[in-house]
């Protein structure tokens, strides 16, 4: 039945892990709308018994079919042209051009780090974040859709801790700063502009109430310590493959995946693997560097581990990315250093969201790993599909930038880490060139 998930929460059985990160959802939003105990449910209640399930899945399909260039046309139209070092990340590919709603800068792009090194640290500030103000009668609206919609699908909804930007990187000096702010505050106030801006071009309607409230100009966007910015961080994973007498040369596979519609944000759309919250496991100085969160979600999204799906609920071990308790593949590849190489190849805002991009690079570099554990990678629930494609074929990987089902943080990502590739790769790669805009 619609009521179940908001019902069971006054079950008197110990209730599922679902059932209370979705209780302490709708507590946050009383808290937040200024409403008395109780008044988020009989609202969520209420406007489950109004929708369908099957509109809902229409309405995601519908979603699914606005193609990413009508994104950055619409966000170019309401923002107008960035000044100053502030830019749209665009570049040309085999004479086309492909254009985003990454918002960056020339030093965020062009030197990576290696993160290897040392580089990627983030410093970390306690406190939390402190709203200034209780939402609108539009935001709590919209709160309350989105809670009924979740409730619906089965979207799963973790009340765990995210890294919130509290001071954007200076790039050679170091990777800026972060404090925390719980998911709820996130998922249900800045995690719903791309939903209405995404409906919005669907049905060819103006207004944009939400935006107009939570990011309204650009200086909005950068003002990242006066907001809930948070963030992701997802690379291009290349996998150094030996020659093979049917595929021929010795390549790179890359990994593309195709995201469920179980997830929260950019649901259908292409986007690189592994791809994943910014956010601590229950370290929270420690788990800051973005090193940590692209470790685990290959562990999560690429080799199995379910024990560090925050999406599951917290985490018991006290060193859950100990080496003991790593996958074998994991295991394999950090036991010698120069298996792995794991760069952050670019940094920017993404405008359909407001959240901050770390792009990054995973090149798997022995050979010898794809005979041994490629019939391991498998990816996780957050993918639909999982596509693969060969580093040697520049035609296939051509019309791959060109679709226009990707996520824009998706496509700043693999556009960053082929130019990378391409760069490094050597005789496995034989990738189209991808010339900037402004670099």
């Amino acid at each position: 039945m619609k009521g179940d998930a908001v019902r069971s929460i006054s079950r008197v059985e110990q209730p599922a892990r679902s059932d209370v990160d979705f209780a302490v959802a709708l507590d946050w939003l009383d808290g937040r709308a200024g409403w008395a105990a109780g008044t988020s449910r009989v609202k969520v209640r209420a406007r489950m018994a109004e929708v369908d399930a099957e509109d809902l899945l229409d309405r995601r399909w519908g979603r699914a079919q606005v193609r990413r260039e009508q994104l950055v046309r619409e966000l170019m139209t309401y923002y107008g042209q960035p000044v100053g070092g502030d830019r749209l990340v665009s570049a040309v590919i085999e004479g086309w051009e492909v254009a985003t709603t990454i918002l960056s800068r020339t030093e965020w792009l062009r030197t990576p780090w290696l993160l290897d090194s040392g580089a990627g640290r983030m410093d970390f500030v306690g406190g939390g974040y402190q709203p200034r103000e209780s939402l609108s009668a539009v935001a709590a609206g919209a709160a309350v859709d989105r809670l009924a919609e979740a409730a619906a699908l089965g979207v799963r909804l973790t009340n765990l801790p995210l890294y919130r930007l509290v001071e954007a990187p200076a790039w050679e000096q170091g990777g800026g700063v972060v404090g925390t702010v719980p998911f709820a505050e996130y998922a249900l106030t800045g995690d719903l502009l791309e939903n209405e801006l995404v409906d919005a071009v669907a049905a060819r309607r103006g207004g944009l109430p939400l935006r107009d409230e939570y990011l309204p100009d650009l200086d909005s966007v950068l003002d990242v310590d006066n907001r809930v910015c948070a963030g992701g961080v997802l690379a291009l994973c290349a996998i150094a493959r030996p020659a093979d007498r049917f595929r021929g040369p010795a390549d790179y596979a890359l990994l593309v995946q195709e995201r469920s519609g179980s997830v929260l944000n950019a649901a259908g759309r292409l986007a690189v693997i592994p791809k994943g919250f910014h956010q601590p496991l229950n370290d929270l100085r420690g788990d800051a560097s973005i090193r940590a969160t692209l470790v685990r979600e290959m562990e999560e999204e690429l080799f199995g581990r379910c024990e560090v799906d925050t999406t599951l609920g917290g985490v018991r071990a006290a060193a859950p990315m100990h080496p003991g308790r790593c996958s074998e593949p994991m295991r394999w590849l950090t036991a010698e250093p120069e298996r792995l190489r794991l760069e952050c190849t670019g940094f920017g805002f993404n405008l359909v969201s407001g959240n901050y991009e770390f792009a990054g690079l995973v090149v798997i570099e022995d050979e010898e790993f794809w005979p041994r554990f490629g019939g391991q990678v498998e990816a996780n629930w957050e993918a639909a599909g999982l596509r693969l494609y060969s580093s040697l074929d520049s035609d296939l990987i051509t019309e791959l930038v060109r679709d226009e089902a990707w996520s824009n943080e998706g496509l700043f990502a693999l556009l960053q880490g082929l130019r990378r590739l391409r760069e490094i790769g050597g005789q496995r790669v034989d990738l189209p060139s991808v010339e900037f805009s402004g670099l």
